[in-house]
């Protein structure tokens, strides 16, 4: 890491002298990610709502677990901003962060994007600089020549790990760049929008998703921002868009496309969920939030299974690929490393 004094003074210097400040944040402190190949993804941590400005420590708890991977579901910083150079030096505090290095140091990191690192608060296919944000996270993530993200709109994409038997698929949705604006209630809390033109995910990204569920994959982890398993509540969640919910579940059908689970964050609580559609089997969301930022009481969900209590968490997959029907474990941990949540279920269990 280079010093953390030149990087301060850096910042002081652009908050005197914006216009003329010729100081890239994103390089003041190098980033070297892990590109470790993984030959059995068995260990999977994730989560997100992470504050550039405050203590991260439980990110040495996520490397004591010792996963082969950690995905980042957005909000990984709180930028909030129309500018640019703000947005950078808001990265670049993260990527100073001692918490943060020991972290990329030690695991492979991969991730996507929500609001507050998108650009601002709950904004969607509403706000304008999209496109150079999208460049701002790419670098920062040391994927500016990742060519498949490169080549479209917004920042979804898919990872696989493994061999044929036990090929693991990786999707992170983008929530972002192509959803319609939230529908809101006299009060201001959201509400459901049976408009069928509003859109989640976009008709690129919907696209491609049908073809990423067609690829073979024994099990298939889908990143998604937002809540995916939750009853509408008034804030953001799949919930508020009932078509393209729906729109998901006949997707996964029509592709017949086994093993697949949803992970997701946004709500500063940690939970684990469970719904069951019509001709599909159980569907399981697992949200892990925040790692640091103010954390809430979990929220009234008939879908809940468990609920992790009051504090930072994240979450993990493991997956005994030992067993003729792998078991997987789904497992939410506090700050202190201890396990909050934990839920066991075979592979089978998630078949058509």
């Amino acid at each position: 890491m280079k010093n953390s004094f030149a990087f301060w003074l850096s910042i002081l210097w652009c908050l005197f002298s914006v216009s003329s400040c010729k100081v890239d944040p994103l390089r003041m402190c190098e980033r070297n990610f892990q590109h470790q190949p993984i030959s059995k993804l068995s260990r999977i941590a994730f989560g997100s709502c992470s504050d550039q400005n405050l203590d991260q420590s439980i990110l040495y708890q996520v490397v004591n677990k010792q996963p082969d991977l950690f995905v980042y579901l957005g909000d990984n910083i709180y930028g909030d901003t129309y500018d640019m150079h703000v947005l950078e030096v808001e990265y670049g505090k993260l990527s100073c962060k001692k918490e943060f290095q020991n972290l990329i140091t030690h695991t492979n990191v991969i991730a996507t994007w929500d609001d507050h690192d998108y650009g601002h608060n709950d904004s969607g296919n509403d706000y304008g600089p999209k496109a150079e944000s999208k460049q701002i996270f790419l670098k920062f993530w040391g994927e500016e020549n990742n060519a498949a993200r490169q080549s479209h709109t917004g920042v979804y994409t898919s990872y696989f790990y493994g061999d044929t038997s036990n090929l693991v698929q990786i999707i992170l949705l983008d929530l972002r760049t192509f959803r319609s604006p939230l529908k809101e209630d006299n009060n201001g809390y959201y509400v459901p929008d049976y408009d069928s033109a509003v859109t989640m995910l976009g008709s690129e990204q919907w696209n491609w998703l049908k073809n990423e569920l067609q690829k073979p994959a024994k099990i298939r982890i889908i990143g998604s921002s937002s809540r995916f398993d939750t009853e509408y509540d008034g804030d953001e969640c799949w919930a508020n868009f009932p078509y393209e919910l729906e729109k998901m579940f006949q997707t996964i059908r029509d592709a017949h496309a086994n093993g697949v689970m949803f992970i997701s964050g946004d709500v500063h609580f940690g939970e684990l969920c469970k719904r069951t559609e019509p001709n599909l089997y159980p569907l399981y969301d697992c949200t892990a939030s925040p790692l640091a930022r103010h954390a809430n009481d979990s929220w009234p969900n008939g879908y809940q299974l468990a609920a992790s209590p009051l504090g930072y968490n994240f979450g993990m997959i493991e997956i005994d690929w030992t067993q003729s029907d792998p078991e997987i474990k789904f497992k939410i941990y506090n700050l202190a490393g201890k396990e909050t949540v934990s839920h066991s279920l075979h592979l089978s269990e998630l078949h058509f």
